[in-house]
């Protein structure tokens, strides 16, 4: 009874073993990482920088192609605490008409804004409202705002176009212009456009070749 027993127990705790083993392989083979090269384009979100991280693309890249229409949806996500009308009252947080190109923390019909944001100093730019719509306790460690911010780099694009469309309407900032294109006729093979390749240019009419065979037969002809 007891060598039977065992037998059954050590088998049990061999296939364990075996068990674990192969979830540990196939863990170690199917691990899940970002691809080099993204298979299809994220809005808002370039390639991924030497590090691994995700570089998000410029605010004034990302409004180029904001949508007004989402933006005001998602603001609904605000209205808890926001109005945005003209002549709106404040709630829990300021009314944010006219915001952008409005002085941080200033005005909105007197609002108590905390020290933290006051701290901050200067205006609304849009890549101020972009690093606060991220995180707003690390735009301004201490701020009375709950709110944990927008991960999503388009989205927050989005909102801020729609909050510029209310009363403020500051222009967009310039997208940085794509890489120069290369001058034309400075190609470096025959196939290039032009005809200014990187070899030897073809001798003109009258002109001595410097190839030694033609020059010889040049003079066998007494030219």
């Amino acid at each position: 009874m007891d060598n039977r027993f065992n037998t059954i127990a050590g088998w049990a705790l061999a296939g364990g073993i075996v068990a674990l083993g192969l979830s540990i392989a196939s863990g170690m083979y199917f691990h899940a990482e970002r691809p080099e090269h993204m298979g299809y384009v994220i809005e808002g979100v370039e390639e991924a920088s030497e590090g691994g991280a995700a570089v998000v693309a410029p605010i004034a890249v990302r409004l180029a192609s904001a949508d007004l229409g989402k933006g005001e949806a998602s603001f609904k996500k605000c209205m808890a605490c926001h109005t945005i009308n003209s002549g709106g009252a404040n709630g829990i947080g300021p009314n944010l008409y006219a915001t952008m190109g409005e002085g941080i923390a200033e005005g909105k019909g007197g609002f108590a804004f905390s020290d933290a944001l006051k701290g901050v100093g200067g205006k609304w730019d849009f890549d101020k409202m972009d690093a606060w719509l991220t995180n707003p306790r690390k735009f301004a460690a201490g701020t009375k705002m709950t709110f944990a911010g927008i991960p999503d780099a388009q989205e927050r694009a989005n909102v801020i176009a729609y909050l510029n469309s209310q009363g403020s309407n500051l222009p967009l900032p310039a997208a940085p212009a794509a890489g120069a294109a290369p001058a034309e006729g400075n190609a470096t093979d025959d196939h290039a456009a032009g005809g200014n390749l990187s070899n030897e240019a073809t001798p003109a009419a009258g002109m001595p070749s410097k190839d030694p065979a033609a020059k010889e037969q040049a003079e066998k002809k007494g030219v």
